[in-house]
């Protein structure tokens, strides 16, 4: 098997999954029991949020929660719940992920305005696109840090400071909220200035279903999830013990030997690119060619993801005829794989019908090797070859 859907999720680390197991089977108490079991499991997240700490800004509250889905929601109404006496506009981009574009649906029917910042063609957001719709009236700034779909790395840095200088000018308090989900573990978060960072475990190689937001030394936000009032008041629900400590841990491991991992992740990305461009005709990639590796490298692409049309192709039938070689690719986005219609990352980005229906997304973890993208390119090329012989295309 050749696993090239890691925008997806990942495949959990071994330590991981033996670390859960442990802890479901020896220390299952309830972190909210007085007695000494229940002191373990407490212990077992605090342990779990300060590894969580030591890799986020320093002095930010961590909250654990179901995923970046829920931390997404969680920041984007919270902020605007908190800001509402004040402000009722929300600038977002046209490339974000559903949960923050449902979001924010949800609150322009509750009277919200919401100002989509437009994409060029490599699926980048002008900072000054921002600078020109900040005014008085706006709550909150919500940005993606890598595009899920084409790896484009967002100016999320210098948006950030339009925001904070707006604010020191004007006396205002607009929040920046950034989903980093396809970005944790992939890039270098302990400097960085947001005040809300959306993370989730299944996509650096930890649990599914656990999730976590950062929020900055100093910012309250209301909570999201009512009830027992867990994790200090802002995540009502028993914590979920064993993936809170599955996160912690693959956090701690995603980090390590961060960049050797990323120039490794880089070169295998690379390599299959070429080929591609080399052994296929009528290919055209999708964002930036050049790779970047920290939140400084806006205007290049992550080395985890690589999205290529196939013209005169379908993605689908390529994807599935990949799969029967135990290749397993993409079409887009797994959380919008159920609606109907094209990817509006890739409209915003000006594709074709035609060019995003050939789009395959190629997604790299640490696991990946070159050798493996020598039988990818091997397999691709056959199917592409077939599938313009027979001339199916709509």
């Amino acid at each position: 098997m050749i696993y090239l859907d890691n925008s997806a999720t990942t495949r959990q680390y071994d330590e991981v999954t033996d670390r859960m197991a442990d802890i479901q089977r020896n220390n299952f108490g309830n972190p909210s029991s007085l007695h000494s079991m229940g002191f373990e499991a407490g212990n077992v997240l605090f342990d779990a949020r300060e590894t969580m700490r030591r890799l986020l800004p320093e002095d930010g509250r961590i909250v654990f929660n179901s995923g970046g889905t829920e931390s997404d929601n969680t920041a984007i109404f919270g902020a605007c719940r908190k800001m509402h006496r004040r402000a009722d506009k929300i600038i977002t981009t046209s490339l974000e992920h559903p949960a923050v574009l449902e979001a924010c649906k949800r609150l322009q029917e509750n009277g919200f305005e919401v100002v989509y910042l437009p994409s060029d063609v490599d699926g980048y957001v002008e900072p000054q696109a921002l600078k020109a719709m900040l005014d008085e009236r706006t709550a909150l700034v919500t940005m993606m840090t890598v595009n899920n779909e084409v790896g484009t790395i967002e100016p999320v840095l210098p948006c950030c400071r339009i925001v904070r200088e707006f604010n020191k000018e004007h006396g205002t308090q607009i929040l920046f909220h950034t989903d980093a989900v396809q970005a944790f573990g992939k890039i270098d978060f302990s400097d960085a200035p947001f005040d809300m960072i959306s993370l989730s475990g299944h996509k650096f190689h930890g649990p599914k279903g656990v999730g976590a937001l950062y929020i900055r030394k100093g910012l309250t936000i209301p909570p999201y999830i009512v009830g027992g009032g867990q994790e200090n008041g802002y995540r009502s629900s028993t914590e979920n013990v064993p993936g809170i400590a599955g996160i912690s841990l693959a956090a701690e491991k995603s980090c390590e030997n961060l960049m050797e991992k990323q120039h490794h992740i880089a070169e295998v990305n690379d390599y299959l690119r070429k080929a591609i461009f080399n052994e296929i005709p009528d290919v055209m990639l999708n964002g930036y060619e050049e790779q970047g590796m920290s939140l400084e490298d806006y205007g290049t692409r992550c080395p985890s993801v690589l999205n290529i049309s196939f013209l005169g192709t379908r993605g689908e039938v390529l994807l599935h005829t990949l799969e029967q070689d135990g290749i397993f690719v993409s079409t887009g986005s797994a959380c919008a794989s159920h609606h109907t219609g094209d990817s509006h990352v890739l409209q915003a980005m000006s594709l074709t019908h035609k060019e995003i229906e050939g789009a395959i997304r190629f997604s790299f973890s640490e696991f990946n090797t070159v050798e493996e993208m020598d039988f990818v390119i091997d397999r691709l090329k056959k199917a592409v070859t077939r599938f313009r012989r027979l001339g199916s295309f709509r």
